[in-house]
């Protein structure tokens, strides 16, 4: 069982993703659980995108209602679908 995500950190695996196969040009401080996709200019492309390298470096399959991640999601709900997949 994974322990409860802390809404006001984000996991340091999910931070990579974003940082490194995405190249978010923000520093990983700048980032929240508060912060939504869109205000970092990822679009459906980009979070398809995401959705796959997870599924690469993580080696799970995520579930279905991570297709219902938005430009509007935060990275915090985000996260979350990540965390318990993995």
């Amino acid at each position: 069982m994974t322990s409860p995500l802390d809404q006001s950190a984000l996991p340091e695996n999910f931070v990579s993703l974003l940082t490194d196969h995405l190249r978010i040009p923000v520093p990983p401080d700048g980032l929240s659980a508060a912060t939504t996709l869109e205000s970092l200019d990822i679009d459906s492309l980009a979070l398809m995108e995401l959705m796959v390298a997870a599924e690469e470096v993580f080696g799970v399959v995520l579930p279905d209602d991570a297709l219902d991640l938005t430009p509007s999601t935060t990275l915090g709900e985000a996260a979350k679908v990540f965390d318990e997949a993995t």
